[in-house]
């Protein structure tokens, strides 16, 4: 049941108005508004700028920052065929990574007026404006704050002369993933790309064929397309996808 008690006002700043929505929020911000407009988060215009980023911010920042990771595997002696090789493997991790944050933290159900206003900020906003061209990348200065921790629990669990290169091989899935995640909003992807677009609807990563296929036999989220499943028809499904990406666009 929608919550009766408080609508929320499009015209006004979102993010502070959606934890109000308590149980409803789940129930509202999984019906999107299919527009190419981009809403207005906060009040202030500094914390306004920092969540609108143009795509190309993601190459130009985290590129130079994974190559200096990788160089500086090299730089420790390791042999350039074993740091090519732990940049690779940082690229698998990360499409690990991307499945763990989207099955575990960016489609979590929230009831609580914080646990609402983070999800919305995190990923809830892409449900709701998935076509908003500003909001569909990580803001730089948001990534540069989980990517301390994750460098660190790199440092920790890995190899220290190896360390480096499988993080900055993790940056670089990172930039695919962000960049594959724009253009297939506003570009024009090839038959036979599965895309998450319409929040919980077909599947968790959009930059791993690998990572869905063997991930497959976890449940989806469907809602509005449970007939649709990766084990059944996995070319009905990313036909079905594609189709969606060129309907909304």
């Amino acid at each position: 049941m929608a919550d009766q008690t408080f609508k929320v006002d499009l015209t006004k700043p979102l993010v502070f108005q959606v934890g109000h929505l308590r149980a409803s929020y789940d129930e509202w911000v999984h019906k999107p508004i299919i527009g190419k407009d981009t809403p207005r988060f906060f009040e202030n215009d500094f914390m306004e700028l920092m969540t609108r980023t143009v795509w190309w911010v993601i190459p130009l920042v985290w590129l130079p920052v994974a190559s200096f990771f990788a160089s500086s595997s090299a730089r420790a002696g390791i042999p350039p065929c074993h740091v090519a090789a732990a940049v690779v493997g940082g690229v698998f991790m990360w499409t690990l990574m991307e499945y763990c944050l989207h099955r575990f933290l960016f489609h979590m159900k929230t009831t609580t007026y914080w646990g609402n206003t983070l999800h919305y900020l995190l990923h809830g906003c892409h449900h709701k404006h998935p076509m908003d061209a500003l909001r569909l990348v990580f803001p730089p200065a948001a990534a540069a704050i989980l990517a301390v921790p994750l460098w660190s629990a790199f440092k920790l669990l890995t190899p220290a002369p190896y360390s480096p290169a499988l993080f900055g091989g993790a940056l670089l899935g990172y930039v695919v993933y962000d960049c594959t995640h724009y253009y297939l909003h506003h570009g024009k992807p090839f038959k036979g790309i599965a895309h998450e677009l319409k929040c919980r609807e077909i599947t968790w990563t959009i930059t791993s064929e690998f990572s869905t296929r063997d991930l497959e036999s976890l449940p989806l989220c469907g809602i509005g397309c449970s007939e649709l499943s990766l084990r059944e028809s996995p070319r009905k499904l990313a036909d079905y996808t594609t189709t969606r990406v060129h309907d909304l666009s």
